[in-house]
This record gives structure tokens, C-alpha cells and sequence, in this order.
């Protein structure tokens, strides 16, 4: 199991649009990946329990990878945040 902290540097927060590009990378991967935020911990493939955990811009998450592709999967979703949620 490999972990990381991203950090959430998006204005509006961890809202729709930035959630949705999270769980289609999310995806490509077997790895079982969790968010963890404020002592909450979600799946990290469910757009639903990320959204549930309103996270505002500038917190930070700490995500957790476990699986055959768990480095590959911290290292492309935390690429993903450092642009801002942008593709």
C-alpha cells in the first residue's frame, strides 16, 4: 500500500467537474484507491462519497493505493492535481 497527500488548489473546491476527471483517471486503474479527508474516508472511484466529503480549495487529501498498479495510480492522480484538476 502506497500513500500521498495532494493538495486541492482548485477555486471552487473538490466540486463536480474536478471530481469527475479524478474518478475517470481513478478507473483506469486495478488498484482499490481510498480518499481520506477530515477523518472521512470514501472510495476513491465513487464520484458520490468523494462529493460527500466537500472538500474546499486548499485542503489537502491523503489517498491510498493498493493493488498491481498502486504506484502508477498515486503518481497519475497526483500529476492530475498539480494541473489543477485539468485534463
Amino acid at each position: 500500500m502506497e500513500r500521498l497527500t495532494i493538495a486541492v488548489n482548485v477555486p471552487l473546491g473538490f466540486h463536480a467537474r474536478p471530481v469527475s476527471r479524478w474518478v475517470s483517471l481513478a478507473q483506469t486503474f486495478q488498484s482499490h484507491i481510498t480518499v481520506t479527508f477530515r477523518g472521512n474516508t470514501v472510495d476513491g472511484k465513487s464520484a458520490l462519497g468523494l462529493m460527500a466529503l466537500a472538500v474546499p480549495s486548499g485542503a489537502e487529501l491523503e489517498v491510498c493505493a493498493s493493488g498491481p498498479d498502486e504506484h502508477e495510480a498515486l503518481a497519475a492522480l497526483a500529476g492530475l492535481a498539480s494541473r489543477s484538476f485539468s485534463t
